[in-house]
């Protein structure tokens, strides 16, 4: 693939790697530096004059570190004169801050994207934001893919004859009905009220849940908080088993061995869109790869194709 130009910052170089390897281009080096002052500085390795310029970096712990990482990446390849640079984004945390819901408070999700925008880039390709409207934070393309083909693909191999999808939110509630018609399944929601960043109540959940085989399906999982409290609701209700999915597995504060204790959750599904470290892994995770569907992306983004299209196939099984 010629005049394209793939740099990956510190968040996540593996998934950098293996969406270079799935588009066949070589992952150009990005060299990253810090003054005695502490501020970064940032060399992008490789001549971006005129070229398709894509930076593949997910914005996970330490977020602010690899926040500016980027902007400097986007000022880098904007001053060796890139001819177009897009932004590739597996997870947007700031999305999280898409609303004003107390007063004086700050709007994280626009003001980042507007930093985005401000430092250079031209496009950004996301994955499954925190809600719809985060898109129309960007003043520049947004292309949102979603994982809810690669988690069908996974979950196929069971009997989903007596499957109900739950979303812990009725905010979740159209990704999680997305999701049961590509598997065949029912669906159901909890009724959730969230009185702190990691208190959260589930008073019932509507749907039919007894002797029925459970996925429950949330777009991140950060403290498993909202997890942990559906599952005693859903405990109530008698299912024959648990099985609890993601897009973007943060697992923070011990969470993932938190979930992982629970003797009736069968099996934790995330995506590679964060790095989840070796020593936190539990034998009930596994882990999808979505960088064939990234890589699929920056593919038509470059040639000028549709991305919607990416959702009309089947996916790769």
């Amino acid at each position: 693939m010629r005049d394209i130009a793939v740099f990956s910052g510190s968040a996540h170089p593996e998934l950098a790697k293996e969406v270079c390897a799935h588009l066949g281009v070589p992952l150009s080096p990005t060299r990253v530096s810090r003054f005695a002052n502490d501020c970064l500085e940032v060399q992008l390795q490789a001549n971006c004059r005129e070229r398709d310029v894509f930076l593949i970096q997910p914005l996970v712990k330490p977020v602010q570190e690899n926040l500016v990482e980027l902007l400097l990446m986007c000022d880098a390849a904007r001053g060796a004169s890139a001819g177009r640079i897009s932004v590739v984004m597996p997870h947007y945390s700031y999305a999280r801050s898409d609303k004003k819901d107390a007063p004086r408070i700050s709007l994280g999700g626009r003001l980042v994207a507007d930093l985005m925008v401000a430092a250079g880039a031209s496009r950004v390709l996301a994955m499954t934001l925190h809600s719809p409207q985060v898109h129309g934070f960007f003043s520049v393309p947004v292309d949102h893919l979603h994982a809810l083909r690669e988690l069908a693909a996974h979950f196929r191999q069971y009997d989903l004859s007596r499957t109900t999808v739950v979303s812990p939110d009725l905010g979740n509630a159209k990704e999680a009905a997305a999701f049961a018609r590509l598997i065949g399944a029912q669906v159901a929601a909890g009724a959730k009220q969230r009185y702190a960043d990691d208190r959260v109540v589930i008073s019932s959940v509507i749907g039919d849940i007894a002797d029925r085989d459970v996925i429950v399906l949330d777009d991140e999982i950060a403290k498993g908080s909202t997890v942990l409290e559906l599952l005693d609701r859903l405990r109530e209700s008698g299912p024959r088993s648990i099985r609890v999915a993601c897009t973007h597995g943060l697992f923070a504060a011990g969470a993932l061995k938190r979930i992982g204790e629970q003797p009736d959750v069968l099996e934790i599904v995330c995506t590679n869109t964060v790095p989840v470290p070796e020593e936190e892994r539990t034998e009930k995770l596994r882990i999808l790869s979505i960088a064939p569907a990234l890589a699929e992306a920056v593919r038509r983004i470059h040639n000028g194709e549709s991305v919607s299209a990416l959702f009309d196939a089947p996916p790769n099984e």
